[in-house]
């Protein structure tokens, strides 16, 4: 799970009685897949904190927590450090002893992450990834792993794409459903993918599904640290071009659209890409949309429409975890809060210093986990729970309440 420049535990996930398929290989993991009826899932990406107390970690509050991360090193799974993460990683698994239903996973990528492309491009390369993948599971007892590859047939801060990617991310996420269906306890795989419809041309997305258990959608960075228009990175409702006109971001997604660099002219948002996903044939139960625990600031940005939609002076000044945000922006009368009815998202202007900011908060999380219920959707996940604070009131408080109701 990427960043650029960036209750109590359900009582119980029952499993779904489905019978085995040939055809299908994600039905030997179909006891993973709950019912629209349950509880939604909770999935945290978590990256160690520099005061890093697992101990304190509320895993009383998820139903996963993905251990972020591990590299393409060589052709194999592993850690740049395994002297320092390893260890971190063993006692993360030993927090299942407060929350015996907790499946501890392992991330490998992320955002400018290389060596994807190298891995896959053969059988015999595939096979020497997923070998140490195994070993690495094994070695650390984990319940599957996450898949970050950004992007197949992509390049993602420069990293190597090939046209051959599509094809081979299939072969690759077979070959991994294969190797964690021979563990004797079940496994989960995952796989991080794009919140836009351009990334979708780039995978074999039903064959895909067939062997990963869920997509963690990346529902937020919906506009990047490289714009310099401002707008909501990470919101739920879908915004239509015609709602923004008028507004520079608004001639700056047309322009894009009329050179064909985008697919629509309309801003980006979760409910837009699940209905997408859902209509090229994606299972409601199998789509785990994103949050975003951090914000984005841009600078320079004119008073109008509070600014929103904006064309800054200066440029995108970086991200700010949820808890400084808290800590710094809320309590600072500069900052005014306000809230986007169609986007269903909040934002901040100061127009003293004429900063806006993008953001989720209490509020926005609450409706996109009431959203995934609605939707029938597999669950929540977010990147990551070390920017939440640790106050009450945080922001997986309000996704926790929400998924117990």
């Amino acid at each position: 799970m990427r960043i650029s420049l960036l209750s109590k535990n359900l009582l119980s996930l029952v499993p779904l009685v489905v019978a085995l398929s040939c055809s299908n290989p994600l039905n030997k993991q179909s006891q993973q897949l709950v019912s629209a009826a349950s509880r939604p899932l909770v999935m945290a990406y978590y990256v160690p904190e520099r005061d890093y107390k697992p101990e304190e970690i509320p895993v009383e509050k998820l139903t996963h927590i993905i251990y972020s991360f591990t590299h393409v090193i060589d052709g194999e799974m592993r850690f740049r450090k395994p002297e320092e993460s390893g260890p971190k990683l063993e006692a993360l698994v030993k927090q299942k002893e407060r929350n015996t239903d907790l499946k501890v996973m392992i991330a490998c990528g992320g955002w400018g992450a290389d060596g994807f492309s190298d891995m896959a491009l053969t059988e015999e390369s595939r096979a020497k990834f997923i070998a140490s993948a195994a070993d690495f599971i094994e070695a650390y007892q984990l319940d599957g792993m996450d898949m970050d590859w950004e992007y197949p047939g992509i390049s993602g801060a420069g990293t190597m794409a090939r046209e051959e990617d599509k094809e081979n991310f299939t072969a690759l996420m077979k070959g991994l459903r294969e190797m964690l269906d021979g563990f004797d306890s079940p496994k989960l795989l995952t796989f991080a993918s794009a919140g836009w419809k351009r990334y979708y041309d780039h995978i074999e997305l039903n064959e895909v599904m067939k062997y990963a258990d869920y997509t963690n959608v990346m529902t937020y960075d919906q506009v990047s640290g490289v714009s310099k228009y401002t707008g909501h990175h990470t919101p739920l409702g879908e915004v239509r071009s015609e709602d923004i006109a008028g507004t520079p971001f608004h001639d700056y997604l047309d322009s894009l659209y009329q050179t064909g660099a985008n697919k629509d002219p309309d801003p980006r948002s979760a409910e837009k890409i699940v209905n997408f996903l859902i209509d090229e044939g994606a299972d409601p139960k199998q789509i785990v949309i994103g949050s975003a625990f951090y914000g984005r600031v841009w600078k320079g940005v004119p008073p109008e429409n509070n600014g929103l939609y904006q064309l800054a002076k200066g440029i995108h000044i970086g991200w700010m975890a949820y808890h400084q945000i808290r800590d710094r922006y809320e309590p600072d009368s500069n900052f005014q809060r306000y809230w986007d009815e169609l986007a269903k998202a909040p934002y901040m202007y100061n127009a003293t210093d004429s900063l806006m900011v993008s953001y989720d908060d209490t509020v926005s999380v609450r409706l996109k986990t009431e959203y995934v219920r609605e939707k029938g959707l597999g669950g929540i996940m977010f990147w990551e729970l070390g920017n939440d604070t640790k106050e009450e009131g945080s922001l997986l408080d309000a996704i926790d309440k929400a998924a117990l109701k």
